[in-house]
Protein backbone atom coordinates (compact mmCIF):
# COMPACT_ATOMS: atom_id res chain seq x y z
CA UNK A 1 0.00 0.00 0.00
CA UNK A 2 1.51 3.60 -1.08
CA UNK A 3 2.07 5.99 1.82
CA UNK A 4 -0.50 8.81 -0.11
CA UNK A 5 -3.23 5.87 0.28
CA UNK A 6 -2.83 4.70 3.80
CA UNK A 7 -2.47 8.47 4.39
CA UNK A 8 -5.98 9.03 2.64
CA UNK A 9 -7.41 5.66 4.57
CA UNK A 10 -6.19 6.82 8.15
CA UNK A 11 -7.30 10.26 7.76
CA UNK A 12 -10.93 8.96 6.42
CA UNK A 13 -11.30 6.86 10.11
CA UNK A 14 -9.94 9.98 11.42
CA UNK A 15 -12.36 12.27 10.04
CA UNK A 16 -15.44 9.53 10.44
CA UNK A 17 -14.39 9.17 14.00
CA UNK A 18 -14.45 12.79 14.84
CA UNK A 19 -17.99 12.92 12.57
CA UNK A 20 -19.69 10.26 15.20
CA UNK A 21 -18.00 12.25 17.97
CA UNK A 22 -19.93 15.62 17.07
CA UNK A 23 -22.94 14.11 15.94
CA UNK A 24 -22.70 12.00 19.48
CA UNK A 25 -22.37 15.11 21.09
CA UNK A 26 -25.02 17.10 19.72
CA UNK A 27 -27.58 14.64 19.68
CA UNK A 28 -26.47 14.33 23.76
CA UNK A 29 -27.08 18.39 23.86
CA UNK A 30 -30.25 18.23 22.54
CA UNK A 31 -31.71 15.93 25.11
CA UNK A 32 -29.85 17.48 27.79
CA UNK A 33 -31.49 19.70 30.73
CA UNK A 34 -32.17 22.92 29.83
CA UNK A 35 -29.85 25.63 31.33
CA UNK A 36 -31.26 29.02 32.14
CA UNK A 37 -27.68 30.69 33.39
CA UNK A 38 -24.69 29.07 32.17
CA UNK A 39 -23.08 30.35 35.52
CA UNK A 40 -25.16 28.92 38.03
CA UNK A 41 -23.31 26.46 40.37
CA UNK A 42 -26.54 24.28 40.19
CA UNK A 43 -27.24 24.55 37.03
CA UNK A 44 -23.54 23.46 36.20
CA UNK A 45 -23.64 20.80 38.45
CA UNK A 46 -26.49 19.25 37.16
CA UNK A 47 -25.30 19.35 33.36
CA UNK A 48 -22.02 17.84 34.65
CA UNK A 49 -23.43 14.86 36.06
CA UNK A 50 -26.08 14.70 33.24
CA UNK A 51 -22.96 14.11 30.79
CA UNK A 52 -21.30 12.40 32.92
CA UNK A 53 -23.62 9.44 33.56
CA UNK A 54 -24.31 9.26 29.71
CA UNK A 55 -22.82 6.70 27.50
CA UNK A 56 -23.24 8.74 24.24
CA UNK A 57 -20.84 10.96 26.26
CA UNK A 58 -18.74 8.73 26.79
CA UNK A 59 -18.68 7.56 23.11
CA UNK A 60 -18.04 10.87 21.77
CA UNK A 61 -15.11 11.25 24.23
CA UNK A 62 -13.79 8.00 22.70
CA UNK A 63 -13.95 9.04 19.27
CA UNK A 64 -12.35 12.07 20.14
CA UNK A 65 -9.48 10.25 21.48
CA UNK A 66 -9.04 7.52 17.98
CA UNK A 67 -9.61 11.02 15.65
CA UNK A 68 -6.73 12.66 17.85
CA UNK A 69 -4.53 9.29 17.78
CA UNK A 70 -4.69 9.07 14.18
CA UNK A 71 -4.15 12.42 13.46
CA UNK A 72 -0.88 12.86 15.48
CA UNK A 73 0.30 9.63 14.31
CA UNK A 74 -0.38 11.03 10.52
CA UNK A 75 1.49 14.53 11.20
CA UNK A 76 4.43 12.29 12.20
CA UNK A 77 4.99 11.38 8.93
CA UNK A 78 3.06 13.55 6.43
CA UNK A 79 3.07 17.64 5.10
CA UNK A 80 0.64 19.50 7.63
CA UNK A 81 -0.26 20.93 4.23
CA UNK A 82 -1.66 17.73 3.01
CA UNK A 83 -3.29 16.52 5.94
CA UNK A 84 -5.07 19.70 7.12
CA UNK A 85 -7.45 20.40 4.25
CA UNK A 86 -8.41 16.31 4.77
CA UNK A 87 -9.40 17.57 8.09
CA UNK A 88 -12.61 19.28 6.03
CA UNK A 89 -14.07 16.22 5.18
CA UNK A 90 -15.83 16.69 8.68
CA UNK A 91 -17.93 18.97 6.75
CA UNK A 92 -19.26 16.58 4.22
CA UNK A 93 -19.32 13.71 6.14
CA UNK A 94 -21.36 15.66 9.25
CA UNK A 95 -23.68 17.13 5.79
CA UNK A 96 -24.64 13.76 5.23
CA UNK A 97 -25.43 12.29 8.98
CA UNK A 98 -27.10 15.62 10.45
CA UNK A 99 -30.19 15.18 8.23
CA UNK A 100 -31.14 11.66 8.84
CA UNK A 101 -29.38 11.31 12.57
CA UNK A 102 -30.39 15.00 14.13
CA UNK A 103 -33.50 15.67 11.76
CA UNK A 104 -31.07 19.02 10.72
CA UNK A 105 -32.75 20.77 7.25
CA UNK A 106 -29.91 20.80 4.47
CA UNK A 107 -30.70 23.36 1.94
CA UNK A 108 -29.22 23.76 -1.23
CA UNK A 109 -26.77 26.12 -0.15
CA UNK A 110 -25.27 24.27 2.16
CA UNK A 111 -24.92 21.50 0.08
CA UNK A 112 -23.36 23.76 -2.60
CA UNK A 113 -21.04 25.15 0.58
CA UNK A 114 -20.36 21.15 1.01
CA UNK A 115 -19.81 20.73 -2.66
CA UNK A 116 -17.31 23.53 -3.14
CA UNK A 117 -15.34 22.25 0.18
CA UNK A 118 -15.02 18.40 -1.50
CA UNK A 119 -13.99 19.78 -4.55
CA UNK A 120 -11.15 21.90 -2.61
CA UNK A 121 -10.23 18.72 -0.54
CA UNK A 122 -9.78 16.87 -3.77
CA UNK A 123 -8.25 19.49 -5.47
CA UNK A 124 -5.56 19.64 -2.60
CA UNK A 125 -4.86 15.97 -2.51
CA UNK A 126 -3.76 15.73 -5.98
CA UNK A 127 -2.02 18.36 -6.30
CA UNK A 128 0.04 17.83 -3.30
CA UNK A 129 0.80 14.13 -4.79
CA UNK A 130 2.21 15.82 -7.54
CA UNK A 131 4.57 18.24 -6.28
CA UNK A 132 6.31 14.64 -4.18
CA UNK A 133 6.36 13.13 -7.17
CA UNK A 134 8.47 16.00 -8.78
CA UNK A 135 10.16 16.35 -5.91
CA UNK A 136 11.21 12.47 -6.03
CA UNK A 137 11.97 12.04 -9.41
CA UNK A 138 14.57 15.33 -9.14
CA UNK A 139 16.22 13.68 -6.15
CA UNK A 140 16.34 10.85 -7.89
CA UNK A 141 18.52 12.47 -10.95
CA UNK A 142 20.85 14.31 -8.70
CA UNK A 143 21.41 11.40 -6.43
CA UNK A 144 22.58 9.28 -10.12
CA UNK A 145 25.70 8.55 -10.13
CA UNK A 146 26.95 10.22 -13.41
CA UNK A 147 28.70 8.26 -16.20
CA UNK A 148 31.94 9.83 -17.36
CA UNK A 149 32.68 8.41 -21.04
CA UNK A 150 36.69 7.46 -20.71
Amino acid sequence: MSQKLKTVLLLIIAMAATTLGDILMSKLMRSSPEIKDFLAPDELKLLAVYMLTSKIFWLAIISGIIFLSLWLYVLSYEDLSFAMPMTAMTYIFNAFLAGPILNEKMTAARWIGTVVIGAGVIIVSFSQGKEKEKEKAQKALDEAPTQNPA
